[in-house]
């Protein structure tokens, strides 16, 4: 039994399939892909999150290629920017380009800064503030990181722990990015944000889970779609099946093995009979940052040439702008592109509980204020929710993961928690149907540990693609935030 077809889900359910291991996948929304799916409305296709396909992990590389023939990968360029006080600054840094922006008088501000802070850094560099200040200096730590990354977390950058940091900008410090712009090389991988190109299925993310999805059932295993797990059976210290619900119907399905991607808090609700009071606790404190994307169709001469724009205006409130018809040109109608406005948000607060319309509004005027699309230009506009998204690291999750890992282990081994929502792990795609994989090879007898994936700082900066079996790493962890007791938001 596999719960949820997102890319975790369906990896473990095409791993199984092929080895002819008979598998039913229970998917609760009407689309596969999880985060990673690609959204479609009346011909355009919107990707939630912007997802490139690059990663160190040879067997999750293969897989792609196994699941997709290469003509339906795009090779794209990866150009950003990001926008600041009415203009936009290449991003990754670019010196001459940050120059011209910033002014003669603001450069040499940001450089004294910058050479401030590095011969007197903070003297606290625990934390994600102090951790850039010290490689940025303070003017340019405000202008590049401190708004945007409000945005995202929905609090002070000064409460986060310098790991973040060390995950998102390893080995990005100024003067490596004034080096890189003064002598460029195309394919440059030593620093992470400095890849220039990535591969991409033509018609989204979607499209690989899509062909998954119909793998999987050629192969003999079901999918099952707007299907929810309510409970998971639990008898002689193992999990023996799983009650569904579906179509107005209930149903009880044997299971020899449940692997999960739902959500662990979630899951923790699920379990029958209910496991102790403290796994409970553990289970309902963990949090989640909730996503919305407001897709905006407007002529293509309205669009820019980016992927993405970071956008680190505190008078809007977007955090981030797609261009889809950048990413492929197959995710647009012919004389048209959309732009996808991406706010970070909390279920139940002002902006997801904001009727579509309202967002539309919104999304227009502040495209408008950003000066990059007036108003008349926008042709339609589409509201696209995901619960969910981004696992929220407060200070006690590790504690409440490994609280319900540990009981899990004792009382239903048979119980395997896999990708980002399922073992409440800040997991990229990649480091997602990597834990699947692996999964599924410890069913079949070995032994591999799928809490090393992902455990590392360094994950895209040096040397070629690895199998990297645990122990060896293969990705970054994410931000510890703080969690007000008996909240449910952020301090």
């Amino acid at each position: 039994m596999v719960i949820g077809a997102g890319p975790a889900g369906l990896t473990a359910a095409y791993q199984l399939a092929k080895a002819g291991d008979p598998v039913l996948v229970a998917e609760a929304d009407d689309v596969v892909g999880g985060i990673s799916r690609t959204v479609e409305r009346d011909g355009w296709r919107f990707d939630i999150g912007g997802h490139r396909f690059f990663t160190k992990v040879a067997p999750v590389e293969d897989l792609w290629n196994e699941i997709l023939p290469a003509e339906d990968f795009l090779l794209r360029p990866r150009k950003s920017r990001i926008f600041y006080k009415g203009k936009y600054y290449d991003y990754p840094l670019r010196a001459f380009n940050a120059l011209i922006n910033l002014g003669p008088k603001e450069a040499f501000l940001c450089g004294c800064s910058y050479l401030r802070a590095r011969i007197a850094p903070p003297k606290d560099q625990t934390n994600y503030e102090g951790w850039l200040v010290a490689r940025f200096g303070w003017r340019l730590y405000r202008t590049f990181f401190k708004t945007y990354t409000e945005k995202v977390w929905g609090v002070p950058v000064s409460e986060m722990p310098a790991d973040f940091a060390a995950q998102r900008v390893k080995n990005l410090d100024l003067g490596k990015a004034i080096l890189n712009a003064l002598t460029p090389k195309r394919n440059q991988t030593e620093i992470t944000t400095l890849i220039e190109e990535f591969r991409y299925p033509k018609f989204g993310p979607g499209m690989m889970w899509e062909v998954c999805r119909e793998k999987v059932e050629k192969l003999g295993g079901r999918v099952l779609m707007e299907t929810r797990v309510d409970t998971i059976h639990i008898e002689g210290g193992r999990a023996t099946g799983v009650t569904l619900s579906g179509g107005g119907a209930s149903r009880f399905e044997p299971a020899s093995h449940v692997i999960s991607s739902m959500p662990m808090a979630e899951l923790v609700a699920a379990l029958d009979p209910p496991p102790p009071p403290e796994v409970r606790s553990a289970g309902a404190d963990l949090h989640y940052r909730d996503f919305l994307t407001v897709a905006l169709v407007v002529p293509v001469e309205a669009g820019f040439p980016d992927n993405w724009i970071y956008v680190h205006a505190p008078d809007v409130e977007v955090g981030r702008i797609q261009n889809f018809g950048q990413w492929s040109p197959y995710m647009v109608r012919e004389g048209t592109t959309c732009l996808g406005l991406e706010y970070f948000v909390f279920e139940g607060d002002r902006l997801w509980e904001s009727d579509d319309d309202t967002l539309i509004a919104m999304a227009t005027r502040e495209l408008d204020a950003l000066g990059l699309v007036t108003p008349d230009k926008v042709e339609r506009g589409y509201v696209v929710r995901v619960k969910k998204a981004y696992p929220y690291y407060d200070f006690k999750y590790r504690e409440n993961v490994a609280t319900v890992v540990a009981w899990l282990a004792s009382n239903a081994p048979n119980v395997h928690l896999v990708g980002r929502n399922g073992m409440h792990k800040y997991n990229n795609q990649d480091h997602s149907m990597f834990t699947a994989m692996l999964t599924v090879e410890n069913i079949h007898g070995a032994n591999n540990d799928i809490w090393a994936v992902n455990v590392e700082e360094e994950y895209h900066e040096e040397g070629p693609a690895t199998d990297a079996r645990p122990g060896a790493g293969t990705g970054r962890d994410a931000p510890m935030l703080p969690w007000r007791e008996g909240s449910d938001s952020p301090r």
